[in-house]
Formats: C-alpha cells, sequence, structure tokens
C-alpha cells in the first residue's frame, strides 16, 4: 500500500494522506475549495468557484502520482447547502469529462464541511 502526500497540493485540514493507493485502485481524500498557494485565504464565493477550486485541488493531487481525471471511476460529492447548489453543481459537473465519460457519482447533502466550505469531492479512481 502506498500513502501519498503531493508536495504542491493542498494544506491538509486534518491528518490525513491526500491518497492511499492499493493494487491499482486510489482512494482521494476529499478536497476542499482552498488555495494550495495561498491556504489561510478567503473561500470563493459560490458552488460554482468553490467546485472548480475542489476539482483544481484534485488535479494537483492526480497528477502528482501520475493520474488525471480521465481515471476517475467514482466521485462522491458533498454539499451543504444541497437544494440551492444542487443544480449549479449539475451544471458545471460535465464541464470536467469528455462528452459521454462521466464517473459514477453520489452526491449527499451535509449539515457541515471543513474550513467552512459548501462543497467537498473525494474520489476513486483505477490506475491504468
Amino acid at each position: 500500500m502506498l500513502h501519498h502526500m503531493i508536495a504542491s497540493g493542498p494544506r491538509p485540514v486534518a491528518p490525513f494522506s491526500h491518497a492511499v493507493e492499493s493494487d491499482g485502485w486510489v482512494f482521494v481524500t476529499g478536497q476542499m475549495p482552498t488555495d494550495p498557494e495561498a491556504p489561510d485565504a478567503e473561500l470563493p464565493i459560490g458552488i460554482v468557484a468553490q467546485t472548480t477550486r475542489v476539482m483544481d485541488n484534485l488535479k494537483v493531487v492526480l497528477a502528482g502520482i501520475g493520474l488525471g481525471l480521465e481515471h476517475i471511476t467514482m466521485a462522491r460529492i458533498y454539499l451543504t447547502q444541497f437544494e440551492r447548489d444542487y443544480d449549479g453543481l449539475n451544471q458545471l459537473w460535465p464541464s470536467f469529462f469528455e462528452a459521454g465519460k462521466l464517473p459514477a457519482r453520489t452526491t449527499i447533502g451535509v449539515t457541515a464541511l471543513a474550513v467552512g466550505a459548501l462543497v467537498e469531492i473525494d474520489l476513486i479512481v483505477k490506475r491504468p
């Protein structure tokens, strides 16, 4: 089993590895909409900006282990304002992937997330 911490990745908000790999499967810890270059800066405003930042952070983690968004098999998305933000998330989500090649996904409404985020996304990825 490999435990990955990506030097250029987002600063962890709790004790965890950015990703853990076993038998070609990679489990990526949920990422927040923080800026890796300014981790104490205010979060972006709104679900679109926060989701975009989270996806950028996930790209950094994946690139750090030689993978990309095209390797995602499953995404879990956590929203603190589910009813308000679900439609905006759904409109943005396909833009991150090749047409017709969306990963499996579950979206869950939660009461709160670390750092006051609106969204957190974790991944299951398969190494080719």
